[in-house]
């Protein structure tokens, strides 16, 4: 089966930079039994450049695709009547580049593939890509043994190409495939000492980043994971210093699971099956580590109630209970979050991860002081249960939300004391393709982060939780970016580049965002009046 992606003529970029040249790139065919995707020429914007990009599940991307050729298409600015547009006033548009980017074994994924898609995204007015630089790749085998050879390769890709590249730092594991573990002489420490691990009520932790309670011990081979990662920082700016602000724009630093500002409070296995009652239960409270209960333990005793700091609420569900039932902490009426002890459990619990974050951003915002580059870290979308009383989901992952109580404003405060800026991901979702029995809504809690961003000055630096091509996904972001919605985004990072965003399913819906998003269409009173076009149709 053939599948024609984008025409020459399919693609016209209204970016002035790019005047209105045409893009090319070529038709897919599809074989199934092979698992494999191929370009065949189209026509003569293609280079006959091959390559392959293989997918987790093995499938192959064996891509023949347009490198740099352009064909010129007629100008608009030279047609009389034709209509204008123009660009989201400040907004930069940046793609993903893939997870594994870099292998563990620090050689360049793919290399040949992700030079040719980095030049499709360019010819599409992309600014930049975002590239996940992670701890256990760099920094695989002993402390203070750092190999930035394969990110280094990429970066000089993408300056070669006049690309902007944001970097994110990520000091956790991936939560999905493909599975980078932490550095190997971490993990073995974590298997002397567990308890440097987040862990639940049954005693099992999360082994895919470091729990909170040790950013200030030295469990690392004598040094504290703060210690560890201002090492890592440094070492970044050293190796990276040659691409400041020329190539590398900004960086965000990693707090937590997927790089977020919470707790893994939905990590178990069984939070991972596709039943509609396992997506959406409330989490658990990420406060058993030996570490974690010596600092509740002190925070009851000054406050009074030593027998409060014995554990988390003993009433609390498990990762996949309803957080509705009766006879719960979230109980929406009369359940313990309302009460004092409640009040004291969930102020510690949100306490304990503010001053993590702040920790955080302010040794990257110290370390990158004298760089002209941004930083920013990610502020997680706990949306389900967001339309109850008690926001379980936000409460497990660490955010004292509730119908009482804003709990991102001093999250918010936060970034602005440190002069940083917020990520936040989920603006291509909508309330109307959530289960209602989640009482989920991700319109009204985007909502009320981005109130918050404005109240403090913050930017906000927004993002897609998925790729897809559905149309409502893609127009839902182009509803969170432009107009007011839009205020205070100053940059929209969609993830992220791989088999599927390249895929005839996928990319020409990605194209078409691309050039809405950066058209905006004029009112006819906008257009060049008679005396305009006749000078323009001279010239």
């Amino acid at each position: 089966m053939e599948v024609s992606i984008i025409r020459s003529s399919d693609v016209l970029l209204g970016r002035r930079d790019l005047g209105s040249r045409v893009v090319g790139v070529c038709t897919f065919s599809k074989t199934f039994n092979a698992k494999t995707y191929s370009f065949k020429k189209k026509s003569n914007v293609c280079l006959g450049q091959t390559f392959t990009w293989s997918s987790r599940k093995s499938a192959c991307l064996n891509i023949k695709a347009s490198a740099a050729a352009l064909t010129e298409a007629v100008s608009a600015d030279k047609v009389c009547g034709t209509r204008r547009s123009r660009p989201i006033d400040g907004l930069k548009l940046y793609v993903g580049m893939p997870v594994d980017a870099v292998s563990d074994s620090r050689t360049v994924n793919h290399a040949r593939a992700i030079a040719t898609g980095l030049k499709a995204l360019k010819l599409l007015g992309v600014d930049g890509v975002e590239l996940p630089i992670w701890w256990g790749v760099v920094e695989k085998e002993a402390n203070g043994k750092y190999d930035w050879t394969g990110y280094l390769a990429v970066t000089e890709m993408i300056q070669k190409l006049g690309m902007k590249l944001h970097v994110s730092f990520c000091f956790h594991a991936p939560s999905m495939e493909p599975k980078i573990s932490l550095p190997n002489w971490v993990c073995r420490i974590g298997e002397l000492d567990p308890s440097i691990f987040y862990t639940d009520r049954s005693g099992h932790q999360y082994k895919d980043c470091l729990s909170l309670a040790v950013d200030d011990l030295p469990v690392l081979d004598g040094k504290t994971p703060l210690q560890v990662y201002q090492g890592f920082l440094d070492s970044f700016k050293s190796a990276f210093s040659k691409f400041m602000d020329s190539t590398i724009t900004g960086i965000s630093i990693g707090f937590g699971p997927d790089g977020e500002l919470r707790y893994p409070s939905h990590h178990d296995e069984a939070s991972k099956t596709t039943t509609t009652k396992q997506l959406i239960g409330a989490g658990e409270f990420q406060c058993y580590d030996k570490n974690m209960l010596t600092h509740l333990k002190q925070h009851a005793e000054v406050n009074g109630n030593p027998l409060w700091g014995l554990g988390g609420p003993h009433d609390a569900p498990s990762y996949n209970d309803l957080p509705t039932s009766s006879t719960n902490f979230f109980k929406e009426i009369g359940g313990s979050w309302e009460s004092t002890y409640g009040d004291f459990f969930l102020s510690w619990y949100s306490k304990q991860l503010i001053t993590h974050g702040d920790q955080l951003l302010s040794l990257a915002s110290t370390t990158f002081r004298d760089s002209p580059i941004t930083v920013s870290g990610k502020v997680p979308l706990m949306h389900h249960w967001f339309k109850t009383r008690s926001h379980p989901s936000e409460l497990t992952a660490g955010i004292y939300n509730t119908i009482h109580r804003d709990g991102y404003d001093e999250m918010i405060k936060m970034f602005s004391t440190n002069s940083c800026k917020v990520i936040l991901p989920g603006m291509n979702l909508c309330d109307e393709h959530q289960p209602n029995e989640s009482l989920s809504s991700p319109e009204s809690l985007l909502a009320q982060i981005m109130s918050s961003c404005r109240k403090h000055s913050v930017e906000i630096m927004g993002q897609n939780s998925w790729a897809s091509g559905a149309t409502s996904s893609f127009e839902q972001m182009k509803k969170n970016l432009q107009g007011e919605n839009g205020s205070g985004i100053s940059l929209f990072t969609y993830q992220r580049m791989g088999v599927y965003f390249f895929s005839p399913e996928h990319f020409p819906s990605f194209t078409n965002f691309v050039r809405n998003l950066r058209e905006m269409e004029l009112d006819e009173d906008d257009l060049p009046g008679k005396e305009e076009a006749v000078a323009s149709k001279c010239s």
